[in-house]
């Protein structure tokens, strides 16, 4: 009989913890060792293993292992950044999620099984027939090539070849490009070790149906514009702040979201570097996501796979091709395409509301914000049926104000930011997004010249809004454990 896929001895125990232990009382437990001196990065890396062995994939795309794998960088990034016990409570959350997706009945009882890899013929021979396995809709004969590919090439080479594959696929779903491309990162934040068994999961779902339909509208732009050939730059610098600022503001400006791709391309092939054009998308990307009217605290895709997309177009030996097109279909997955029927026209926040607010201390002003985040009215769910459909209630508006006046007085942003990491670990109801979306707003706040910077730090006040309040049960209680 196969066996269930095995971890160390040191990483066993604590992973058998966390699949069995009760959904009443793993926050207390959780909590106990980590105050017993197990580190976060070993109960992340626990949490992780645990919901990929022992929680299945469901026909969509919310539940098993992706959501709480592919928060695993923004989990660490997060706890890190803040002070004392509070540094648990995303580590808390996180482990609360693996334990509650093992226990659902939609995605358990589940064993991922262990396997041998499966050689086709010799490394190119095994790629094609991953690549035939795709076409077909075969996860599980894909996962057994998959799994002899990650032995035998090295793993920027693997990676690359499962992103051809997903990336296509974003114009059916976000999650096919963000579960792979997240998992690589939280490898590279918690070690690659696990690397192969974390990625099992991602490799079956990329590889299910349906297939990517067809989008000559995107690949002809590559091949028009000659971008493989014209594309030599990857660094940006200070000669491209004009050409970065004009692009970025084009793309805050749209109404039809198809001619993103072609400003984008356009701008290679004019000599915009790599990187200087997926800066110009996060800016583009901050500024839509303000003039959004989403009420789905969820719904934050648009911000966060910029955010991701620009980390792969950066990464050494991610192919050029891939890096193109994860930049040109960036505006094609479901959920930032959905923004399109739900915008304010721009500017936004209108500069005259914001003049006409009373000037306040710095500390006034950052209180003020922060109480606009508490003070959201809850949500009536009797009266939601598609949280996809969801409108932000007026009072998210008064966030955003406050956010844009705290800023046009040069207020210290490190504070606010702060703040917000602080407000995010509330938060058990958006299965990750929230804290995706919260380091997003960090680094691209940090990677993004000014004055454009300043939307990250807006947005990711108008997205703490949204998400607060909607589910806090694992906040309240690990509080009280905090300060027992």
């Amino acid at each position: 009989m196969q066996q269930r896929i095995q971890y160390s001895e040191a990483l066993e125990p604590l992973v058998q913890f966390i699949e069995d232990t009760h959904p009443t009382e793993i926050l207390d437990k959780t909590l106990e060792k980590l105050r017993a001196g197990v580190s976060m990065q070993t109960m992340l890396t626990a949490s992780a293993l645990a919901v990929t062995r022992s929680s299945d994939l469901p026909p969509g795309h919310h539940g098993g292992p992706l959501h709480p794998v592919a928060g695993l960088h923004a989990i660490s990034k997060i706890s890190h950044r803040l002070d004392g016990a509070h540094r648990f409570l995303p580590v808390m959350q996180h482990v609360a999620l693996s334990n509650k997706h093992i226990h659902h009945p939609e995605m358990g009882p589940y064993t991922l099984l262990d396997f041998k890899p499966l050689d086709a013929g010799g490394v190119e021979a095994t790629k094609a027939a991953f690549l035939h396995s795709c076409t077909r809709g075969e996860t599980n004969k894909a996962d057994h090539f998959f799994l002899w590919l990650w032995q035998n090439i090295p793993a920027i080479e693997a990676f690359d070849l499962l992103m051809s594959v997903a990336i296509p696929k974003n114009i059916l779903d976000d999650h096919y490009f963000i579960y792979p491309a997240f998992t690589w990162r939280a490898c590279e934040t918690l070690g690659v070790e696990h690397l192969a068994t974390l990625m099992r999961p991602a490799v079956r779902y990329v590889a299910r149906f349906p297939k990517a339909p067809p989008s000559p509208e995107i690949e002809d732009l590559i091949d028009d514009m000659d971008l493989l050939n014209k594309v030599t730059r990857q660094e940006t610098g200070d000669d491209e702040t004009a050409a970065i600022g004009a692009l970025g503001e084009a793309i805050r400006a749209c109404e039809d979201f198809n001619t993103i791709p072609v400003m984008l391309a356009q701008a290679l092939a004019d000599g915009l570097s790599l990187d200087g054009t997926a800066e110009a998308m996060s800016i583009g990307a901050a500024g839509l996501f303000m003039r959004s009217l989403t009420g789905n605290p969820m719904d934050v895709h648009l911000h966060t796979s910029a955010n991701l997309r620009r980390y792969l177009v950066k990464l050494e030996g991610f192919s050029l091709r891939n890096k193109l097109l994860s930049i040109l279909f960036w505006h094609t997955g479901p959920e930032v395409k959905s923004t399109q029927r739900r915008m304010l026209p721009p500017p936004q926040p209108d500069p005259e509301t914001i003049a006409a607010l009373p000037w306040k201390s710095q500390e006034d002003l950052l209180n003020a914000v922060c109480q606009s985040i508490f003070d959201q009215p809850p949500t009536d769910w009797s009266k939601v049926t598609n949280l996809g459909l969801m409108r932000a209630v007026p009072e998210v508006k008064i966030t955003i104000n406050l956010a844009q006046q705290y800023v046009n007085l040069g207020y210290d942003a490190e504070a606010l930011l702060t703040r917000l990491s602080q407000i995010v670990c509330r938060d058990n109801f958006t299965e990750m997004h929230a804290y995706k979306h919260n380091q997003a707003v960090n680094e691209e706040y940090h990677n993004t010249r000014a004055p454009w910077r300043d939307l990250h730090l807006i947005a990711g006040a108008q997205a703490a809004a949204i998400s607060h309040g909607k589910s806090m049960e694992n906040y309240t209680g690990a509080l009280e454990l905090l300060h027992d």
